[in-house]
């Protein structure tokens, strides 16, 4: 079952495009990092599947509904945005009462436990927290609603490498003891590693690479051998290469397969998922991305 289909998906403003043609599948109960350059479109992707926004061209579906147009999908979603919109004269407290009067689901125990368990006193202000206790808070009262949806929009921008770590720690909890679908936009891909099972790279726009990570990097692989003159060297099992590095003795090339690599001259070594972001990244042209087998079916319907 797919928790997010993205079909064709474009949002304009005004003039300027800020998804163009978007189509992806995010496997429910999986925790997807989405990720991207700055201005690639990642929030204004999360905004489309909150429904806070409706796309100028293409379709997106969120637990089989629109999000635009579906007033009681909003409870089966949970949603931090990037800047942690809070009320900064409420205290914690008073800040969990009134998620409990804006949800009708909503586990104020659940709530109030996450405060105690993180030592963030009830009877505080917000402006007085720290950052990391802020998002903390903001965590809380998306998780209170009991979702069905996480979306996690630069949650860790902002945080201490402690309070980074804190963060990803309570997102990982939630993963293992529930059957939620988590999608995180971050930078800092070294955390997403730990904790998320797919992927979804935007990069001008556009989604660029999408899939399962453990496929992925199994799908990828870099390959070192002597310095090779060809740009393009034709290597069996290699479908294409997304990075190449040329020293005078060596050149290092990071490909995506489609077979096993034979050939004596080159090395295979596994490929991390910070360097596969990095690759794609440096190389907008080049894709990753699956056969359109239920986003087919989508558009038929």
């Amino acid at each position: 079952m797919t928790a997010i289909v993205a079909t064709g998906l474009g949002m304009r403003y005004g003039k300027r495009v800020a998804l163009r043609d978007c189509s992806m599948e995010i496997p429910s109960g999986s925790v997807t990092a989405l990720v991207g350059p700055n201005g690639a479109g990642k929030t204004t992707l999360l905004l489309l599947a909150a429904g806070l926004l409706a796309p100028t061209a293409g379709t997106i579906t969120v637990l089989d509904r629109t999000p635009d147009r579906d007033v009681e999908l909003i409870s089966r979603i949970g949603f931090v945005a990037q800047d942690v919109p809070l009320y900064g004269s409420f205290t914690v407290a008073e800040m969990l009462r009134f998620g409990q009067k804006m949800n009708h689901h909503w586990d104020q125990q659940l709530a109030q436990q996450r405060m105690e368990k993180l030592q963030i006193p009830l009877n505080q202000q917000v402006h007085e927290l720290s950052g990391g206790q802020r998002a903390q808070v903001s965590l809380a009262l998306a998780l209170g609603k009991k979702p069905d949806i996480l979306l996690l929009d630069e949650p860790l921008a902002s945080l201490d490498p402690l309070a980074r770590r804190e963060f990803m720690r309570v997102v990982m909890e939630t993963a293992a003891d529930s059957k939620i679908t988590i999608v995180l936009s971050s930078h800092l891909v070294a955390d997403l590693e730990r904790v998320c099972d797919h992927l979804v790279v935007l990069s001008s726009s556009r989604t660029q690479v999408v899939g399962e990570i453990g496929t992925l990097l199994d799908g990828h692989c870099v390959l070192v051998g002597p310095h090779c003159d060809s740009r393009e060297p034709d290597i069996a099992g290699v479908a294409s290469i997304v990075e190449r590095t040329d020293s005078e003795r060596q050149t290092s090339l990071l490909v995506r397969t489609n077979g096993p690599i034979l050939d004596p001259k080159w090395i295979s070594e596994p490929v991390t998922l910070e360097d596969l972001v990095l690759a794609y990244l440096a190389r907008p042209g080049a894709t990753a991305l699956p056969a359109p087998r239920a986003m087919s079916q989508a558009s038929a319907s």
